[in-house]
């Protein structure tokens, strides 16, 4: 016969009671979990492809503050995803306290310099002018450039320019040049940079800036052989914009004098603007630049002479560091050369904001 002891059969019934319901709670939370997931993943396969742009967007932008930002020439790409684009930008090049890459170097243009380097690069140029007159042969100018990117928004660099004319050749002068920008990019309107430059003068004066001399003048100084070109002293307002995320423009100030000697002086202005064509990553540039000079000497200080130059500018890059740069100008007043021409080779080595500055585009004459 089967027998039931109630007090076994309690003892029983209490320790199964709670592992059945530990068992029901289970079972239901895993429902409602389940049923938060579906319902999650619903939301999800519902979303637009808007949608979807708009959070990589913003993780993009999220992520983008930890990284090292490298800004010298802006590059755009467009990638598809759904019915919507999404554009993402950058540079090639490291920029110069907020500037953009064609501010970052030491030339703007052939015939302008906008800001300053980024601390620790180094521009190297070969620079080639050649000035075609509406009266004798024409004169050749060949520079070699090199300035170096200081902390705390200084430059220094070192020209050496030789000249061929008439069949002569001479090692013509040798400067020094200081740069200072007085805030990052974009502090200041205009970003303001002064320059400042000391020019030695190593050779002969092969082609008189100034009037032709009276022809007893002329031959005795004929006679007596080309002078030594004096040394020269120059300062400079560089000032640099960026318009609507494309125009580009660079305009500088200038006055020069000579020390010894006529003491030539010389005051203007030169002005750039460029904007990126057809290629991408701004490897491609075309704009218009212009200059002009007011040059007298100690005895002709009431009848300066008037230069007025202007014409297209180009700019090619065939690689990130790399450089051409490109300059036909024509005369417009009657003292100005009928042509002049400017082609510049350049390098950037190095350089960059490494996380302590902002993120990241020669002589105003190159006589």
């Amino acid at each position: 016969m089967l027998q039931i002891f109630p007090a076994r059969f309690a003892l029983r019934h209490g320790a199964v009671t709670p592992r059945v319901g530990v068992g029901v709670v289970t079972f239901l939370a895993a429902i409602l979990c389940g049923s938060s997931v579906f319902a999650q993943v619903a939301a999800s396969a519902l979303q637009t492809p808007d949608t979807v742009t708009s959070t990589t967007s913003t993780r993009a932008s999220a992520v983008a503050p930890t990284q090292p930002v490298a800004s010298v020439e802006r590059t755009t790409s467009t990638r598809e995803i759904g019915s919507s684009e999404l554009t993402i930008t950058g540079d090639e090049l490291p920029g110069a306290y907020g500037a953009p890459g064609a501010f970052s170097r030491s030339r703007f243009s052939p015939l302008t310099t906008a800001y300053v380097l980024p601390p620790g690069s180094v521009y190297a140029a070969l620079i080639y002018q050649g000035d075609a007159f509406r009266e004798g042969k024409p004169d050749h100018l060949f520079t070699q450039e090199i300035e170096v990117g200081l902390p705390y928004r200084f430059g220094l660099a070192l020209e050496n320019r030789v000249e061929h004319f008439n069949g002569e050749t001479e090692n013509s002068s040798f400067s020094i040049e200081v740069r200072y920008a007085f805030a990052d990019w974009g502090k200041i309107p205009l970003n303001p940079t002064i320059f400042a430059e000391y020019k030695f003068g190593t050779g002969k004066i092969l082609h008189e800036e100034g009037p032709p001399p009276p022809p007893e003048e002329a031959a005795a100084a004929e006679a007596e052989g080309a002078p030594n070109l004096p040394d020269a002293y120059e300062f400079r307002l560089l000032l640099a914009e960026e318009f609507g995320g494309r125009f580009e423009w660079a305009f500088n100030a200038f006055f020069e004098r000579e020390n010894v000697g006529d003491r030539g002086r010389e005051w203007g202005f030169a002005q750039s603007i460029q904007t990126p064509i057809l290629l991408p990553r701004e490897r491609l540039k075309a704009g218009i630049e212009m200059q002009y000079q007011n040059f007298t000497v100690k005895d002709t200080r009431g009848s300066p002479i008037h230069r007025f130059n202007i014409g297209p500018s180009f700019s090619f890059k065939p690689a990130a560091h790399m450089r051409l740069d490109l300059t036909p100008l024509f005369g417009v007043t009657e003292d100005s050369p009928r042509v002049q021409v400017f082609a510049i080779f350049s390098y950037v080595f190095g350089g960059g904001d490494e996380g302590n500055e902002a993120e990241a585009p020669a002589s105003t004459r190159n006589r």
